[in-house]
C-alpha cells in the first residue's frame, strides 16, 4: 500500500498554486504575469497572447523561448536564472546591468569585472561581499529587489530607504507588502512568484482521490 504522504506528493505536482488571499486578482497587471515563474500554469493555457518581453524573464518559461529564439528580448532573458545557457552562448547580446542581478551568472560576472555594474549587483541575491565591504555603495532601488535573507533583514530595517516598486517584485519581501499594502505596485506584484502558494485543500482533496483509486 503506497502511503497517502506519497499522494500529497504527487498531487503538489499536478494542482495548480493559488493567488495569496490577501491579494486581488483584479489588481494583478496581466502583462508582468508573464515574467512570474508561478504563473506558468496560467501563461501556458494563453500562449496566444504571449508578452515576449516579459516571457524572457521568466525562469520556467525557458522551454518557450528556446523553442522561439528570435522572440528573445537579451535585456530581459540577462536577469532569468534559467538561461545562463543562452547567455554564454551570445555573449554580444548581455546586457550586463541586468546581469549583475542574475543570482545563477555569478561565475559570469566575476570572470568579467570590468563589465558587471556595482549599483545592479546590490539586487543579486548572490552577493553579500561587495555591500560588506562597502556599505556605502548600497543602492537602495536595486537592493529592494533582493530576495536574500541578509537584504531582506536590511530592507526590513530601513523601511525609509526602500523603493516599494522594486520591493513589489520581491519575492522574499512578501511579508513586508502584506503589512504595508497601499504602498504596493501591482505591476511589479503581478512578477512576483511569492504570490502565488499551494492550494492545500486542492492537494488534499486529489491526494485522497489517488489514494481510494489505487486501493
Amino acid at each position: 500500500m503506497v502511503p497517502l504522504d506519497i499522494y500529497n506528493i504527487i498531487a503538489e505536482y499536478i494542482v495548480p498554486p493559488c493567488l495569496l488571499d490577501w491579494i486581488p486578482q483584479c489588481m494583478l497587471y496581466c502583462a508582468s504575469l508573464w515574467a512570474n515563474p508561478a504563473a506558468i500554469h496560467i501563461l501556458e493555457a494563453n500562449l496566444d497572447q504571449i508578452d515576449w518581453d516579459y516571457l524572457s524573464a521568466n525562469s520556467a518559461a525557458i522551454h518557450l523561448l528556446e523553442a522561439n529564439p528570435d522572440k528573445i528580448n537579451w535585456r530581459y532573458l540577462s536577469r532569468n536564472s534559467a538561461a545562463i545557457h543562452l547567455l554564454e552562448a551570445n555573449p554580444d547580446k548581455i546586457d550586463w546591468k541586468q546581469l549583475s542581478t542574475n543570482p545563477a551568472a555569478i561565475h559570469m560576472l566575476e570572470a568579467n569585472p570590468g563589465k558587471f555594474d556595482r549599483k545592479w549587483l546590490c539586487g543579486n541575491s548572490k552577493t553579500e561581499h561587495p555591500i560588506q565591504i562597502n556599505p556605502d555603495e548600497i543602492n537602495w532601488r536595486h537592493l529592494s529587489i533582493n530576495p536574500a535573507k541578509w537584504a531582506i533583514d536590511l530592507i526590513g530595517a530601513n523601511l525609509d530607504k526602500i523603493h516599494w516598486d522594486q520591493l513589489s517584485i520581491n519575492k522574499g519581501a512578501i511579508h513586508l507588502l502584506e503589512a504595508i499594502p497601499d504602498k504596493i505596485n501591482y505591476d511589479f506584484l503581478s512578477a512576483n512568484s511569492a504570490i502565488f502558494k499551494i492550494d492545500q485543500k486542492a492537494v488534499a482533496e486529489l491526494a485522497y482521490q489517488l489514494h481510494n483509486n489505487t486501493e
